[in-house]
C-alpha cells in the first residue's frame, strides 16, 4: 500500500505541474469571423474608357435639366439604345426627353458611385427605367444573395435621391441561348426582386419571356451573342413596357 502510495504522489505532482502549461498550449476560442461585405452595395467607380462615358452622362443630364422627363438605368444592354436600338429610341424615347444612363460592363456597385456623382443632378423625371445586375453574374463573382442587395440598394438610393420619381424596375434580362444554371439564378432573383414593388412609387415588371423562342431558346435576331439585343430586341422591349410607360408617365 505504502509503496502504491509513493508511485502516485510523483505522478499528481506531476499532474498539478503540467495543468497550467496545457492550458496555456490549448488552442483558444476563435472569434466569430466578421460578416463579409457585399461588393454589390459599396460604390465604386472603374477607368477608362469608363470615365468618358459618365463624363458624357453627366453633360447629357446637364442638358436635359428642364426638361428629362424619362431616364434609363443601366449596363451595356441600357447604353445599346444608342446603338442597335437607336431607331427604336428615336421613335419611342427620344421624344420623352429621355436621358441613357447607361455604362457597358457596369455592376450595382458602378450605378451606386454613379448616382452620387452627377448622373442624378439636377434633374426630376417622372419615371427611371432600371435593368441592372447581369454583370454582377457575369463579370463579378455575386451569389444571388449579393444581387438582389445590389440591385435592391440602387432602388433604394434611387428614391432618396428622387423621391418624386416613380421606379419601373425591370427583371434582369435571360441570358444564354439554352436553358443554363445562369438562367435559373436570375429567375430567382427576379422572383424576389418583384417584392419591392408598392404599387405608389416602385412598380416591377419581368419582360424576359419576350425575348425567348416557344422552346425557351433565344434566337440570334434578338440577341446575337445571347446577351446583348437587336433592333428587334430593343422593338421588343419597347413594346412591353409601354402600356406601363404610359401609364406612369401620365401619373
Amino acid at each position: 500500500m505504502t509503496s502504491r502510495m509513493s508511485f502516485a504522489l510523483p505522478l499528481v505532482a506531476f499532474a498539478v505541474w503540467i495543468a497550467p502549461l496545457a492550458a496555456q498550449d490549448a488552442p483558444k476560442p476563435q472569434e466569430p469571423a466578421a460578416p463579409a461585405v457585399n461588393p454589390a452595395i459599396v460604390p465604386v467607380p472603374r477607368d477608362g474608357a469608363w470615365r468618358e462615358r459618365h463624363d458624357k452622362i453627366n453633360a447629357d443630364v446637364a442638358a436635359h435639366r428642364g426638361d428629362c422627363e424619362l431616364i434609363l438605368v443601366g449596363d451595356s444592354i441600357t447604353q445599346g439604345w444608342e446603338g442597335t436600338g437607336k431607331g427604336v429610341w428615336k421613335d419611342r424615347m427620344a421624344p420623352r426627353h429621355a436621358v441613357n444612363l447607361g455604362i457597358s460592363g457596369d455592376r450595382t456597385e458602378h450605378v451606386l458611385w454613379r448616382f452620387e456623382n452627377g448622373n442624378l443632378e439636377g434633374i426630376t423625371p417622372k419615371v427611371a427605367v432600371v435593368m441592372i445586375g447581369t454583370n454582377n453574374f457575369g463579370h463579378g463573382t455575386s451569389s444571388p444573395e449579393q444581387v438582389l442587395e445590389g440591385v435592391r440598394a440602387v432602388v433604394t438610393r434611387l428614391r432618396e435621391r428622387l423621391p418624386a420619381t416613380k421606379v419601373l424596375l425591370l427583371g434582369i434580362f435571360p441570358r444564354g441561348d439554352r436553358f443554363n444554371e445562369m438562367r435559373g439564378n436570375v429567375l430567382q432573383v427576379n422572383q424576389a426582386l418583384a417584392r419591392l414593388q408598392d404599387g405608389a412609387q416602385v412598380f416591377f415588371t419581368d419582360i424576359g419571356h419576350v425575348f425567348l423562342e416557344d422552346d425557351g431558346s433565344i434566337s440570334k435576331d434578338v440577341m446575337p451573342d445571347a446577351l446583348h439585343l437587336s433592333a428587334e430586341g430593343y422593338q421588343r422591349w419597347a413594346d412591353a413596357i409601354e402600356p406601363l410607360l404610359v401609364k406612369l408617365l401620365a401619373a
